[in-house]
């Protein structure tokens, strides 16, 4: 085995036996990225010179030749003293780079896209990435092949989709052409592909409204109309019957139950659980919010705490957003568990008696209640205790949504995210598989990792795809928006774009004011003007953000201080930093140093993360730079 290059991710070198070959500095990496870069061709020393400093120093040629050395010893450690190089080659007045023709992994990527291979190769080809190609090299020359080969990158995705079509496997290609949109909504070959899939997999009335969405954002961000092939698909789609009506096998099953099973007996009420958890995971989740309540208070009618605890704790749909959707039910629920756990029987089983612990810490999050974190704790202690996997699953749910208390708690909750994929894939959990990866894409969105994000993004859509969980797909296309912001590309339509995912979803508690307040971060961040007047965002469109975020809109600087001084801190949630964010820019311009103070102390434990980005949703930049701003107003 010759020895291996890798640049798609950072530059990186592995031996002949595949161990990993110390590059050393980051000088050194440029050295050698930019000769992989120049495909065997010979490049001057000048021209080294030229491509690793803006303004070259004195003696830069003889560092050049020191860095060549140093990797010809690292790439070839077993070369006999005073022989020739065969692989760092000196040729003319330069250096050449003679590795073999598979040796380099963006190489080898390029000839397997241009070959056009089956399935398999090109979800292989795509698997080489591991994140931005050249990443962490800003030169002009590293930044124009990351571009070509990025999109290389995009035309293979976009190649994987057309095989998925091919093979029958529309509905597999869905999750990752609805990311892929949401990252590069210029694509008109995308949306084609996206449509298609959907059109395929009986959804026809997602199909047409996801070219209404190419057609209004090539219409209004570029002034063009969609191409040939975008119309066409539409009248195809339109002239096409729709699908088959599905075959009864759920109203025969449920007429035998109904004969069956007595209307009085004790098994309706947990079969009627299990019914809402199903209705809620497959996208019904007003519906079975709705009733839930109901179906409580019909078993503690029934006078048997052990049933009512059944009923209260089957309930484990995953949560991944630490505030309630309906916030009052929520507190029900947390009395309605409460009661329970008072009146259940010493010999009740511990099991039962954690389910009810799990429910108060999901339900009671966001909160502040000390109650649900001791609540999770235990809950989380008997389910180890007692090695029962989908028990620890649902109490890890509670923990991680305990975990809010005070900013900078991303790597805490990493941890957790971390268990809840393993634990769940190894234990067939699909539904909190999902949510481990979603809470991991939440965790190192905060610290900027968008290369390990995206892969629990597209894991989360593809265990979606598969069990059939639809409103996973409203936070990954979330998730693409914040990678645009995060990245510094225009990021408005995407955000609006994802913010029509979420309506209807049954997710007010996500929904509520969460487009003004990203759009708002976003013009923070990059210093330009506040008033969103002009996106309709009235009070009532900020729902629960109006306190923080009114200082900053009020012209009136007196009048901008009285809100400051009636708004109360952030609430322990996911988008806290950046609400925090918002606290101090309001005080800064008020001259509230109280406020100042506390923003600061609040902020300076997530120092090193993206502010608001551990939602997964939204950022208004890096925690650093607004620390500075209030350092320097103290």
């Amino acid at each position: 085995m010759p020895v291996g290059f890798g640049v798609l991710g950072p530059v990186v070198a592995w031996s002949t036996t595949g161990v990993p070959v110390d590059l050393r500095g980051p000088r050194h990496r440029a050295v050698l990225g930019r000769l992989l870069a120049a495909r065997g061709r010979v490049v001057p020393v000048t021209r080294l010179v030229d491509d690793l400093w803006e303004d070259p120093p004195a003696g830069a040629v003889s560092a050049v030749r020191t860095f060549v050395a140093a990797l010809r010893r690292a790439l070839e450690p077993d070369r006999p003293p005073r022989t020739a190089p065969t692989l760092l080659v000196t040729e003319g007045p330069g250096y050449a780079l003679r590795a073999e023709p598979d040796a380099v992994d963006a190489w080898r990527f390029e000839a397997a896209v241009e070959a056009r291979p089956e399935l398999d190769r090109l979800e292989a080809a795509l698997g080489w990435w591991r994140g931005p190609a050249y990443a962490g090299l800003d030169e002009p020359w590293a930044r124009a092949e990351r571009a070509r080969l990025e999109e290389l990158r995009l035309h293979a995705v976009e190649l994987r989709a057309e095989a998925l079509l091919a093979a029958g496997r529309a509905a597999d290609a869905v999750p990752d052409l609805d990311a892929h949109v949401a990252a590069h909504p210029w694509r008109e070959n995308a949306w084609r592909l996206l449509a298609s899939a959907l059109w395929r997999a009986q959804r026809q009335a997602d199909a047409l409204a996801v070219l209404r969405r190419a057609r209004d954002l090539l219409r209004d961000q570029l002034g063009i109309d969609p191409g040939p092939e975008l119309r066409r698909l539409e009248t195809d789609i339109l002239q096409q019957a729709g699908p088959p009506e599905a075959p009864g096998v759920w109203s025969t099953v449920a007429a035998a139950y109904d004969r069956t099973v007595s209307s009085a007996a004790p098994a309706r009420l947990e079969s009627t659980v299990d019914l809402l958890r199903g209705l809620a995971v497959g996208g019904g989740l007003e519906a079975a919010r709705g009733q839930r309540l109901a179906t409580i208070e019909a078993a503690e009618r029934l006078g048997d705490p052990e049933l009512t605890a059944r009923v209260i704790g089957g309930y484990d749909v995953p949560a991944s957003w630490p505030r309630s959707d309906d916030p009052a039910q929520a507190a029900g629920v947390v009395a309605a568990a409460a009661r329970a756990l008072a009146a259940l029987p010493p010999a009740a089983p511990e099991s039962v008696r954690a389910r009810l612990l799990a429910t108060i810490a999901v339900e009671s999050r966001g909160t502040g209640d000390p109650r649900g974190r001791a609540a999770a704790e235990e809950a989380e202690r008997i389910a180890r205790r007692l090695g029962d996997h989908g028990l620890l699953a649902f109490a890890l749910n509670g923990v991680y949504l305990q975990t809010f208390e005070r900013c900078g708690l991303a790597p805490e909750r990493d941890r957790v995210g971390v268990e809840l994929v393993d634990l769940s894939a190894r234990h067939g959990l699909a539904s909190f598989e999902i949510l481990g990866h979603l809470v991991r894409l939440q965790s190192r969105s905060a610290v900027g990792d968008f290369a390990a994000a995206d892969e629990h993004a597209a894991a989360a859509d593809r265990l979606a795809a598969r069990h059939g969980r639809p409103l996973v797909g409203a936070f990954t296309g979330w998730y693409a928006a914040l990678q645009l912001a995060a990245g510094g590309a225009p990021a408005e339509a995407a955000y609006r774009s994802a913010a029509d995912s979420l309506r209807g979803a049954g997710m007010p508690g996500v929904e509520q004011g969460l487009l003004p307040l990203s759009l708002l971060c976003l013009r923070l961040w990059h210093d330009e003007p506040l008033d969103l007047t002009a996106d309709g965002s009235s009070d009532g469109g900020w729902g629960p953000y109006l306190p923080w975020v009114r200082p900053l809109l009020l012209t009136r600087v007196d009048a901008a201080a009285a809100a400051l001084r009636k708004a109360p801190d952030p609430p322990p949630d996911l988008v806290q930093e950046a609400l925090w964010c918002l606290v101090g820019r309001a005080a800064i311009r008020v001259g509230d140093r109280e406020r100042i103070a506390r923003a600061h102390a609040a902020l300076l434990p997530a120092a090193g993360e993206l502010a608001g980005a551990g939602s997964g949703m939204l950022t208004a930049g890096p925690v650093a730079d607004h620390l500075a701003r209030l350092a320097a107003a103290l």
